[in-house]
């Protein structure tokens, strides 16, 4: 209907005012809840073609869409918006769609293009925390929404599993640990190795103080200290291969790696394809060197070389050290043109905190003066870092929120929460125990998609959790309140072979004009990037579902023609929160 109305505008255009007018000019949205029509046409881009006021050119305009468009059966103008109102067949045809075709068969333009998007990213130095379970779900449902537009996406993790902050680690377990291991200790893995990540910590500030009181300045101390010179000799001998220190990282990272799976596993994230940073940090080397012969980048005295970004306006980019090794830098120009070359991608999307959107101003920088005209089809999607109410999360210190940690917290209060409101009678304990993490699980993901990526924000576990408001919870309430009311028919035929209603209660009209943007909302989270809207949206269509069941009875309507057609409302309302949650990495609960 939104490109007959374009039409409709284009045509009138040309009849009113002999102008043909580009499409880009008709502004096409939503009728606001508090106006009477269904699509409003905003005619202030017209006015210079019109050489008229903006309510009468709206009322031209209105006239003509309604004798060309059979569906528009009134229009009504206020000040420069022209909103169009179409007949209830118009809906209910809609509706019919929808009892025939899936959701997902609604949205889904087909274009067989790759997309990869790279998230999580850990260190094997530390668990996963908060920050990475956002890093994680923005990452995993923006891989849903891209695959229901039409995508074929490639889920992709790239673990940092070398480099100094990993040596420290293995330092301070080889130092204090006493052979601890996760068996031993009764630990995960990946709890086990941050905990001698800490550990290395607090005995470099040690050293450092007390190179400090002998005189020497922090900056220096910080330099000179024996456990960073250690760390430092200890990837020395990693890179050289030295057969007891790689036996050890193999040895240490093998318990990480199994921690992170747990954590994967409960949070219910998954990879297509998973990178090591061991594996790939030389990557970037040769091509470095080819571009240097190639006159893409300059060698300084000392042997190292760098990127001249000047005409960028950025400082200049070591790209490989004067003894030939790389820096981070250099993996990620490797690793993008070797993904670019195997999956022949349309667009690769990197999921990094906001921390790191100078390094890929760099790097997509750096790809473009080495030739690769692919690098506009690099994306960061940058996101705000989660806080705390006690400030900033900081590892070394101990200082953050363990994923573990948190998803047992919120489990926990969901089953609280649950068993004072009391409705889960009859339900055997597996069966609860899957409900709590259903409703926990779902409070977490949804409270940190919501947000726009873009945004900082502050996590408040009680606050995500509550039953009312735009929460996980409330939306999955919706849900399960719907199958309730399914149970509860008496109606053995398919609802979905109903004979639908001419003329629609205002109620109902705004349900289906809610799930009517289903498509379009895919489409707009796709392209934008942002989980968010789809979250948003799936709140909105709870939101209004539940005015529908507040002011319309459904199993006690007027007559039984009645009550099946708003069964059926019901039904297809269900699985689009359904299929939303879902996309969005959410669980939903049959009954709460």
């Amino acid at each position: 209907m939104e490109n007959t109305i374009k039409n409709a505008v284009i045509k009138a255009a040309l009849e009113l005012y002999k102008v043909d007018i580009e499409d880009s000019l008709v502004l096409l949205q939503n009728t606001r809840k508090e106006f009477e029509g269904d699509f409003t046409v905003v005619v202030f881009p017209l006015l210079k073609i019109s050489k008229k006021g903006p309510e009468d050119t709206a009322n031209d305009l209105g006239k003509l869409i309604h004798k060309e468009i059979d569906e528009v059966i009134g229009f009504n103008v206020i000040k420069g918006f022209l909103n169009l109102e179409l007949n209830d067949v118009y809906w209910t045809s809609f509706l019919k769609r929808i009892f025939e075709n899936s959701f997902l068969d609604l949205a889904k333009k087909e274009n067989g293009d790759s997309i990869m998007v790279e998230y999580s990213q850990p260190n094997t130095n530390k668990p996963l925390h908060l920050g990475h379970l956002r890093n994680n779900i923005l990452g995993f449902s923006l891989s849903n929404i891209l695959d229901a537009y039409g995508y074929n996406v490639i889920k992709a993790n790239i673990i940092n599993d070398r480099g100094i902050h990993i040596c420290k680690s293995m330092l301070a377990w080889q130092k204090w640990g006493k052979g601890e291991t996760p068996e031993s200790s009764n630990l995960k893995g990946d709890k086990l190795v941050g905990k001698y990540y800490v550990e290395f910590d607090k005995h470099y500030k040690k050293e450092i103080a007390e190179l400090e009181a002998r005189g020497i300045s922090k900056e220096e101390a910080s330099k000179k200290a024996p456990l960073i010179l250690e760390a430092q000799e200890m990837l020395r001998k990693w890179e050289a291969g030295e057969e007891d220190i790689v036996k050890l990282w193999r040895t240490m990272n093998d318990w990480v790696l199994k921690g992170f799976d747990v954590t994967y596993k409960q949070f219910g994230v998954t990879f297509d394809e998973i990178y090591y940073e061991s594996e790939t940090y030389l990557l970037g080397r040769e091509l470095v060197l080819e571009g240097l012969k190639d006159g893409h980048f300059f060698q300084k005295e000392d042997g190292s070389i760098w990127c001249d970004l000047q005409e960028k306006k950025l400082d200049p980019k070591l790209v490989l050290r004067s003894d030939g090794t790389s820096v981070y830098i250099t993996q990620d120009i490797g690793t993008a043109i070797q993904r670019f070359k195997d999956y022949s991608l349309k667009q690769l999307v990197y999921v990094v905190g906001d921390e790191q959107n100078h390094h890929f101003k760099v790097l997509f920088n750096i790809l473009n003066k080495m030739g690769y005209k692919w690098y506009k089809n690099c994306h960061h999607l940058s996101y705000g870092m989660v806080e705390l109410p006690s400030g900033k999360m900081k590892s070394r210190e101990g200082k953050v929120v363990d994923a573990d940690d948190i998803m047992e917290e919120m489990i926990k209060i969901s089953k609280n929460l649950s068993e004072d409101l009391g409705k889960l009678e009859g339900l055997a304990e597996d069966e609860k125990d899957n409900l709590y993490r259903i409703i926990g699980l779902g409070a977490l993901k949804y409270f940190l998609i919501k947000v726009d990526p873009k945004k900082k924000m502050m996590f408040d576990p009680k606050e995500s959790i509550d039953f009312n408001g735009n929460t996980g919870p409330f939306i999955q309430y919706t849900f399960a309140r719907i199958q309730s009311l399914l149970r509860k028919q008496s109606i053995n035929s398919d609802l979905y072979k109903i004979e639908l209603p001419q003329k629609l209660e205002k109620e109902e009209k705004a349900l289906i004009k809610t799930m009517y943007a289903f498509p379009s909302i895919i489409k707009e989270s796709a392209q934008a990037m942002s989980p968010a809207l789809l979250a948003n949206f799936v709140y909105e269509t709870a939101k209004e579902f539940n005015h529908f069941y507040q002011a319309m009875p459904i199993l006690k309507a007027d007559n039984q023609d009645v009550a099946s057609f708003r069964l059926a409302l019901s039904k297809s309302c269900g699985e689009l929160i359904k299929t939303s949650l879902n996309l969005l990495g959410i669980e939903v609960p049959k009954r709460m």
